[in-house]
């Protein structure tokens, strides 16, 4: 999807969005401070520091920055994705 995502959106560069989108996956880090570090019941949004509403909200801020809308949408998509994760 990362890779879909910038060729529709980010034609001009889409190598380079796709690679930040892809980097932007790095988020899941945050699950290294968890115990345990994997909980299959365990919703990551609202629990993880980086997948916390206040960082949810900083990376909407970010949106609105040129130089780190990429950054951003790549962000915004994992958040999105592991919502769903959280409705299943």
């Amino acid at each position: 999807m990362p890779g879909l995502i910038a060729w529709v959106f980010f034609r001009k560069n889409w190598k380079k969005a796709w690679l930040i989108m892809v980097l932007t996956m790095l988020v899941d880090l945050d699950h290294l401070l968890a115990d345990p570090i994997f909980d299959p019941n365990r919703c990551s949004i609202g629990f993880h520091p980086l997948h916390s509403y206040w960082a949810i909200g900083a990376y909407c801020a970010m949106f609105f920055i040129p130089q780190a809308r990429i950054v951003a949408v790549g962000l915004l998509f994992h958040m999105f994705t592991d919502y769903i994760d959280c409705l299943w």
